[in-house]
């Protein structure tokens, strides 16, 4: 049995669980057939994360995360996943990369978002949504840059997922700042946990602006009622998306042959292809 640990968190909804499993299992057995020690199974729980004692420690020996056995059990906590010396696969963002994940992962691949409106290739985008009825639903842009409504949004209630996401709220200031505005065109701002609880929060009433990136607005259109009560009305400028990451101890010859898998079944339906 491996000892290793795997995840797919970044898009593992309920309700298309079966086919992250199946995805998983696909690239499980690729990477076996190339000597990969793979797991059987993903991971989605803290209890699923072999113990550390001692907590995590970086290459200097530095502490950076607790022992997982330490954390509720029933929870996932993405940076303590991402940081955990076991990490065979699993897949982050672009902002916990640029604040410093980078430093204790290796870059797997990147994923292709073409299925997806406001993707291509690598590289992804996020849609703005506010409430239905508050204007015309703007289609994603042919060239991939920003698209933003400035005088709709401003003076409403923005909210985001997490300050670490590159998708939900660094992509949207950056791109504000290149047409010399800062997230203080916004009254308020607040975190909602999630891309599908910030959709809630606007289809509810709670607040007025979200950025949702383009493959978690096309789950929440097929699965999140509160989706048909949102319109999007800009795109942030497309960026790359989600990488695959590995532990930094994983040996170079397990990260080539990781590498190999993936272009391999690049082909496949949301296997993504190597970067």
């Amino acid at each position: 049995m491996s000892e290793l640990i795997a995840a797919l968190p970044m898009y593992d909804w309920p309700e298309v669980r079966d086919a992250i499993d199946a995805q998983w299992a696909l690239l499980r057995d690729a990477l076996r057939q190339r000597g990969v020690d793979a797991p059987e199974a993903i991971v989605r729980r803290n209890g699923d994360l072999p113990a550390v004692p001692g907590g995590i420690h970086d290459a200097a020996g530095n502490l950076i995360a607790p022992d997982p056995a330490t954390l509720p059990p029933d929870e996932l906590d993405f940076h303590k996943l991402w940081l955990h010396p076991a990490l065979l696969f699993a897949q982050t963002c672009w902002g916990p990369m640029e604040l410093g994940l980078s430093q204790h992962v290796q870059v797997i691949g990147q994923p292709s978002y073409d299925a997806y409106e406001g993707g291509q290739g690598e590289l992804y985008s996020s849609a703005l949504v506010m409430r239905a009825g508050e204007g015309d639903e703007v289609r994603s842009p042919a060239d991939g840059k920003a698209v933003l409504p400035l005088d709709r949004i401003r003076g409403k209630r923005f909210t985001f997922n997490s300050l670490d996401s590159m998708s939900g709220i660094i992509a949207l200031t950056r791109d504000l700042k290149a047409a010399g505005e800062t997230l203080d065109i916004f009254s308020t701002r607040g975190e909602s946990g999630g891309h599908r609880g910030s959709i809630v929060t606007v289809a509810e009433g709670r607040a007025d602006v979200a950025a949702i990136d383009c493959e978690s607005w096309a789950l929440a259109q097929r699965f999140e009622p509160a989706a048909r009560k949102v319109v999007i009305v800009g795109w942030t400028a497309r960026r790359k998306g989600l990488p695959f990451i590995t532990a930094r101890t994983t040996p170079e010859k397990t990260v080539q042959a990781m590498r190999e898998a993936l272009a391999g079944l690049a082909q496949q339906p949301r296997i993504q292809r190597v970067g």
